[in-house]
């Protein structure tokens, strides 16, 4: 069912900023279905907490406690089997959440697109749900130097983190557009803002 907004994912390697540029498109208008934020909110349904405690124990999912994150990151970062077991967990609640905000938004005069933000977007094929991709580009020394800032990472952490996602390499390649995330806010806003507008205008030519 064509609807009547564009739906624009959003890709970049690990540390290239992608909230940076999510949080452009936001205040452009869009709404921006954040599955790292989605992510967090199906953990803490009770009947996954009670699905994570049998697979993981009460370290995993505490009663009466928030999931512990990092525990359950070291889990399933170095078992690919207990990765597809929780992504088979959590993903179709997370799509049936995308697709309620969606539908909410879709006739909402004020909202001018949907951005979905996901670090697996091609990964788990939501790229096809979208009607164009925008991939957002810094170099691996600074996506590295914002990672060391922001969550502490090393190098061993981003390698680890990157064997389970497509390379920024082939992720580049598949996007329509690209946004250079190298430098300041005032070089960013502009590039967000023409990518908007060729989307909205070609999206206006197939109604």
């Amino acid at each position: 069912m064509r609807l009547n907004k564009p739906i624009i994912g959003l890709c970049g390697g690990i540390g290239a900023g992608k909230s940076r540029v999510a949080r452009e498109f936001e205040r452009l208008g869009c709404l921006v279905i954040d599955h790292d934020r989605l992510n967090q909110e199906v953990l803490q349904l009770p009947e996954v907490m009670q699905t994570l405690r049998g697979w993981w124990g009460d370290k995993a999912a505490p009663p009466g406690g928030p999931v512990d994150r990092r525990r359950i990151a070291r889990i399933v970062f170095s078992n690919p089997a207990e990765r597809q077991r929780l992504e088979g967990l959590l993903h179709p609640l997370i799509v049936q959440r995308q697709a309620t905000m969606i539908q909410r938004v879709d006739d909402h005069s004020t909202i001018t697109a949907i951005v979905i933000d996901s670090p697996l977007l091609f990964e788990s094929n939501l790229d096809h749900e979208c009607d164009t991709v925008v991939f957002v580009d810094a170099s691996e020394p600074e996506r590295l130097r914002r990672l060391r800032q922001e969550r502490g990472w090393d190098t061993k952490e981003l390698r680890q983190r990157e064997r389970w996602q497509l390379s920024p390499v082939e992720k580049r390649a598949r996007a329509a557009f690209v946004v250079d995330n190298e430098g300041p806010a005032e070089q960013l806003c502009p590039q967000v803002a023409e990518i908007l507008q060729q989307v909205l205008a070609a999206h206006s030519r197939t109604e």
